[in-house]
């Protein structure tokens, strides 16, 4: 069982660059996944995205991939054309607005578009080379995350599934103890009207009504089997997040009946603690991929 949430941040300096790549990730009910590169290379998102929903399910999953460069082998090209059209301009409205022409400031120059050109070639392999192994130390650490967090939501989601299966079986001790205060209901209410003419038969077909309307019988057999499908999602599931999800919504229909035919109120109590464990599985299983 893995969480979906988790965070790694690895950085590592060869003699040109500096890599670091950083991955986190929040809840969300598909995979979500954003991959941020240095605009040059845009073309390698689809290897790393490969690369992650490879082990990746669900997730809001954002990766940061930064490049510094220490060395540049960047051709700069000077346009003095350009520059010398700038500086006459630039003159004009010095003249114009009584400003020292002599104080006008090279960087002024130098920093207006087309006077200073930049080209340089990006080895879109080489960058790849750079960054696969800081990726790979990144990514590893940002499984482990939530596999660590999953083993705890596994534990967690174990002591509140134990916590209903009580419930059930309480729910069940109870079914037999129902149908026999249905009966004495009847019996008494007959006797008060009735003294000493009750017909036995008569107890017996009213006390059958009442358990057809009011047994829980069939909740009880599909909770248990719900709880039993639950604890096979959690061992054999590696992803069972929506699965989980789908059970708990089965789970409260069944809880939910048994709580709208119940009578009595030992049962009632149970059934908000069944509620209560349901709740606290259905908020935990949207943390689970």
């Amino acid at each position: 069982m893995f969480s979906m949430t988790g965070y790694a941040y690895e950085e590592q300096s060869s003699e040109n660059a500096v890599v670091s790549v950083e991955i986190k990730s929040v809840n969300s009910r598909f995979l979500d996944l954003s991959i941020n590169l240095p605009p040059y290379l845009n073309q390698l998102e689809s290897y790393f995205r490969t690369k992650i929903t490879e082990k990746i399910v669900r997730g809001k999953v954002d990766v940061y991939i930064r490049i510094k460069e220490l060395e540049s082998d960047a051709e700069v090209s000077a346009d003095t054309n350009a520059a010398v059209s700038y500086m006459n301009a630039i003159k004009k409205i010095a003249e114009a607005t009584g400003y020292d022409v002599n104080n006008i400031p090279l960087s002024l120059i130098i920093s207006q578009p087309g006077v200073l050109n930049a080209n340089k070639s990006y080895d879109v392999e080489k960058y790849k080379t750079l960054i696969d192994p800081v990726f790979d130390v990144s990514f590893s650490r940002f499984l482990q995350d939530r596999i660590r967090e999953g083993e705890n939501m596994h534990r967690d989601l174990e002591e509140k599934l134990t916590k209903l299966e009580e419930c059930a079986a309480f729910f069940k001790e109870w079914q037999p103890k129902m149908e026999s205060a249905f009966k004495e209901q009847i019996t008494a209410k007959f006797k008060e009207l009735l003294e000493d003419k009750v017909d036995e038969n008569r107890i017996m077909t009213e006390t059958a009504a009442m358990v057809v309307k009011y047994t829980i019988n069939e909740e009880i057999v599909r909770l248990h089997s719900h709880i039993a499908a639950m604890k096979d999602e959690m061992k054999n599931n590696p992803t069972p997040g929506k699965k989980l999800d789908f059970i708990c919504q089965e789970m409260n229909r069944e809880i939910n009946t048994i709580g709208s035919k119940n009578q009595f109120t030992e049962v009632g109590a149970m059934v908000i603690q069944a509620k209560d464990s349901l709740e606290n599985i259905r908020e935990q299983s949207k943390n689970v991929e």
